[in-house]
């Protein structure tokens, strides 16, 4: 968790693959602890083809019931679904000229916000819109509560908090809240 932490968590991320992925993680991390994905995180990689979306969208029901008995990822069957389903998601909104990088970033006018409350919540009014955006585009497990760990950990909103040597490094530019 300390390297995770101290490497990738909040560090803007302006890839839309990577975003994709994460968000899917995101998904799969719903009523767990985040360090079981984490520990699992090269096992998902495997499992869903590097995260390649335009792979993942042909995965057949067959390929659901493959995932199902995989040991090394989270086995429900509905978060499964919900990838698949996500991956379409994804290459419909490129199909239609919507990239998802700037999809994300448009929400927050493409830089990070700083909160420097020191309160960290579990859900804001923007995880909400973000939320409410992605399941009219078809994604699922993707609540505000889900939508705002996804934001915290791909630099969306930096929750850093005051004194964290990461805070220093990641609160160059963005909007304060």
């Amino acid at each position: 968790m300390q390297q995770y932490h101290d490497t990738e968590w909040g560090v803007p991320q302006r890839d839309s693959r990577a975003l994709w992925e994460m968000l899917m993680l995101e998904g799969f991390q719903a009523g767990l602890s985040w360090s079981i994905i984490l520990r699992r995180r090269e096992a998902f990689r495997e499992a869903f083809k590097g995260f390649e979306p335009a792979v993942v969208a042909r995965f057949t029901q067959r390929d659901v019931a493959r995932l199902v008995k995989n040991p090394g990822i989270i086995r429900s069957r509905a978060k499964i679904e919900a990838t698949i389903g996500g991956a379409r998601a994804y290459l419909a909104m490129a199909a239609a000229g919507e990239d998802f990088s700037t999809f994300a970033w448009s929400f927050v006018d493409g830089e990070p916000i700083r909160n420097t409350s020191g309160i960290v919540p579990a859900k804001t009014a923007l995880s909400e819109k973000i939320s409410a955006a992605l399941k009219k585009r078809g994604f699922k497990f993707v609540g505000p509560v889900i939508v705002y760990a996804w934001m915290q950990a791909v630099g969306l909103v930096d929750d850093h908090m005051p004194g964290c040597f990461r805070s220093k490094s990641s609160r160059k530019g963005g909007k304060r809240v």
